[in-house]
């Protein structure tokens, strides 16, 4: 039996990390519940993070890490949100993106609300030193039983680009999402949620994911996140980049 010389090592700390793609745009899609009428509890968040790395005739490792946090009131919610990633291979970066995000809503009724929410977006090795999002509008409630969620929203916004090549651009959008949570067993949740970010780049992000719980406090997430771009900067041109990811979930 022939040995291999060298044998790569993984190391899963918080779970693992599989990245699909290498580049990424902005893929933020607040799928978190934040409707205070069914919240449970004054405040919920929770913590997502991946290592892996691996050493031999090939190194490498990707990191990535999320968080949101919602406080709740009787007919409002405050939210926050973060994300980090990179990855490298030999040493050398291919990919890394950081953005924080906060949002409001206010509940006009059980099944109507207004809702803000502004984010900030790093992601250099896809053409964007920065990108700032501002929206705000209307959304609707469709449903909030403890089995299935509906949420959609719609409203005007504006967004600054500052790419990694030089330039600028500031423009108004139009911003449209829809939010799906099914709790499908006691332990298991499927989430779609989809984002629509109109301009003259206009922007569409996706995310499909199962979070299983493990016990009170933790659990596994597989993500599977598609951004497009009408017109990626000419530093990145392609317009699709995807996302496959394993974390370790910690319940705040």
């Amino acid at each position: 039996m022939k040995l291999l010389k060298t044998v790569p090592v993984a190391l899963l700390l918080a779970g693992g990390s599989f990245v699909s793609h290498s580049v990424w745009a902005d893929d933020s899609v607040f799928t978190v519940m934040d409707d205070p009428a069914t919240a449970k509890s004054a405040f919920g968040g929770n913590l997502n993070a991946g290592y892996l790395a691996q050493s031999g005739n090939t190194k490498s490792s990707s990191l990535t890490a999320n968080t949101n946090m919602t406080w709740y009131q009787q007919v409002t919610a405050w939210s926050l949100w973060g994300s980090a990633s990179n990855t490298s291979s030999n040493d050398v970066r291919s990919s890394e993106k950081y953005s924080v995000g906060g949002r409001g809503r206010y509940n006009l009724s059980d099944s109507n609300y207004v809702f803000g929410q502004v984010s900030w977006l790093t992601d250099r090795y896809n053409g964007y030193h920065a990108r700032d999002i501002f929206t705000a509008g209307y959304g609707r409630q469709v449903f909030a039983g403890p089995v299935q969620f509906l949420r959609l929203e719609a409203g005007p916004g504006v967004r600054y680009d500052e790419y990694v090549d030089g330039g600028s651009k500031t423009q108004a959008l139009g911003y449209a999402s829809a939010i799906y949570n099914w709790q499908f067993t006691d332990n298991a949740k499927f989430t779609q949620g989809v984002s629509f970010f109109g301009s003259e780049d206009s922007t569409v992000n996706t995310e499909t994911s199962v979070d299983v719980a493990i016990n009170e406090n933790f659990g596994l997430k597989l993500g599977y996140y598609i951004t497009w771009n009408s017109e990626p900067p000419a530093s990145a041109p392609n317009r699709t980049d995807k996302r496959t990811q394993i974390t370790l979930g910690y319940k705040l």
